[in-house]
């Protein structure tokens, strides 16, 4: 079966699905969707009429949203381990994770970023002021969460963990958690030595420049 990811290397929800279909070796091919070429948008929303990526078309079957995409190459496509444990109670907290990173970091963090897009005038300061608070929050509910734990479900790398590194890649940029929640910074590096995840962030490195927070990234992501 042929699998084409839809997606675009900058897209932090592309990222999710991207770490999951390296963790699970399934072979696919890559279309990146360019929104200023008008044939390229054409033939993606004949797929996907929302126009929102990742989208998978698994021989010929167009699979939308991150979660479901990721629940659907377990099922279909698994690898070595399950991105979605067997277990019943195992499968739950996965699940929960997988929305704690998605509603409560990444939302925010993509409305941030979103904002400096805008022109000035246009801007949301107040809106903002409150995502900044609803990711300190969320920074500290992860923090407590992961003391004594190398991942946030299950004891073992799962769906929740391709949420969360694009979501915490990000957001740690444009809103720092700080010194004082090591058990996030300890995750986000456990994260970082994933090969999955350094194969996403080494063909998105050259991409970089167009992210709008690209002055305040950290160098060793720009080497």
């Amino acid at each position: 079966m042929s699998l084409t990811l839809w997606f675009h290397p900058l897209s932090s929800y592309c990222w999710k699905v991207l770490i999951g279909l390296y963790e699970t070796g399934a072979p696919f091919t890559g279309q990146v969707v360019n929104f200023a070429d008008p044939d390229s948008t054409a033939r993606f929303r004949a797929l996907w009429p929302l126009a929102k990526m990742p989208l998978l078309e698994d021989a010929g079957v167009a699979v939308p949203e991150s979660t479901v995409i990721l629940e659907h190459l377990d099922r279909h496509h698994p690898g070595p381990s399950p991105l979605l444990p067997r277990d019943a109670d195992a499968q739950a907290q996965a699940r929960l994770w997988d929305r704690i990173f998605d509603l409560h970091v990444h939302a925010h963090m993509q409305r941030i970023v979103a904002d400096r897009l805008r022109p000035e005038a246009e801007r949301d300061p107040r809106g903002i002021a409150d995502a900044r608070a609803q990711l300190q929050a969320a920074y500290d509910l992860v923090e407590a969460h992961m003391a004594g734990r190398d991942w946030p479900a299950a004891g073992a790398f799962t769906l929740a963990d391709c949420a969360a590194f694009p979501a915490l890649f990000y957001a740690g940029i444009i809103e720092p958690w700080g010194d004082a929640r090591p058990n996030t910074s300890a995750y986000l590096e456990r994260l970082l030595a994933r090969p999955s995840v350094a194969r996403v962030l080494d063909e998105a490195r050259p991409w970089f420049e167009w992210f709008p927070y690209r002055e305040a990234m950290p160098e060793r992501f720009l080497a």
